[in-house]
């Protein structure tokens, strides 16, 4: 199957390319400099989800389309640049899929975009959480009109691979061991781990197996976010991060917000202080019964982010 890959050279897109060259699919990896990307398998076309041109060129002759491409960031001093990527972006590929007759359009979306637990609605706390929310609401309109898209909703991705914003989870703990990093918000709270390669190969299955109109969930070890860390501990020695209360950390957020007033770039915003004392669990009971997901326990996906990273 000839399938593009919106956003193939991003953290998670990578590891789609990789997965369908994997199964024998035959990838095209589109992104704004995918010609740079020399280390990837398959062929490049360079180009930008808001060029409706571009994509419409490189949409032809496409058996699917794999829809990874997204600005994954917690400040930029324009916010309407989440809108522009994360939701013109996708309505664009929607759009050029729709009009070619695509037979299958998969596309990645976010944790964020879903209520945290207790709630009934999405938090919307910061612009890219707002913009997911929003790209959430265009793939169901895409749905009800009859456009064979699947929508693939990892949580935190993490695991080997280049360091991105996409790769969180190993940001922090580089950062950690490196002794960079001054402490953690929301220690307890729960996430949804999503070890990388299972939320690729999910991305892969889902263009045969997933249900048109389907909306899976790619999740993993529902956990504190500080049993990462306690791993980190097992396996290296590294004492646990210090934890950061949740009222010193808005504090922080703000002093942080301020600063980018002065063009530097925020290292915490209350944003995503509200974000993180909120708890993230998900159910993959229906990706494992329909995309046969795979979950990679949390200590061992950390063992393999240690182990590459090092």
């Amino acid at each position: 199957m000839n399938v593009l890959v919106t956003g193939g050279t991003g953290y998670l897109g990578r590891a789609i390319v990789h997965a369908l060259a994997r199964q024998g699919h035959s990838p095209t990896i589109f992104a704004r400099r995918a010609t740079a990307a020399a280390d990837l398998p398959g062929s490049c076309v360079n180009g930008d989800v808001c060029d409706r041109a571009a994509v419409l060129r490189a949409v032809r002759g496409m058996d699917a389309v794999i829809h990874s491409a997204a600005l994954v960031a917690v400040w930029r001093k324009d916010p309407s640049a989440f809108d522009r990527v994360n939701v013109a972006g996708l309505e664009t590929v929607v759009d050029v899929c729709a009009s070619h007759g695509t037979p299958r359009l998969v596309v990645t979306s976010s944790f964020l975009a879903l209520p945290p637990q207790g709630r009934t609605r999405p938090l919307e706390a910061n612009p890219y959480q707002r913009s997911k929310v929003r790209a959430r609401e265009v793939a169901r309109a895409a749905a009800r009109r009859g456009v064979p898209i699947v929508s693939i909703t990892p949580g935190v991705v993490y695991g080997p691979g280049i360091e991105s914003e996409g790769n969180l989870v190993g940001r922090l703990i580089r950062d950690h061991l490196a002794g960079r990093l001054p402490g953690i918000v929301g220690a307890e709270r729960t996430w949804a781990f999503s070890f990388v390669d299972d939320v690729a190969d999910a991305h892969v299955k889902a263009l045969t197996a997933g249900e048109p109109g389907g909306d899976y969930v790619a999740g993993g070890d529902n956990a504190p976010q500080l049993r990462a860390f306690e791993i980190v501990h097992e396996l290296t020695g590294r004492p646990l991060p210090r934890r950061i209360p949740a009222p010193l950390a808005h504090v922080l957020g703000a002093v942080e917000e301020m600063r980018a007033l002065g063009g530097a770039t925020p290292r915490l915003t209350r944003g995503t202080v509200r974000i993180l004392t909120h708890d993230w669990p998900l159910d993959n009971a229906r990706s494992i019964q329909e995309l046969s997901y795979h979950v990679t326990p949390l200590k061992i996906g950390i063992r393999a982010l240690l182990t590459i990273g090092s």
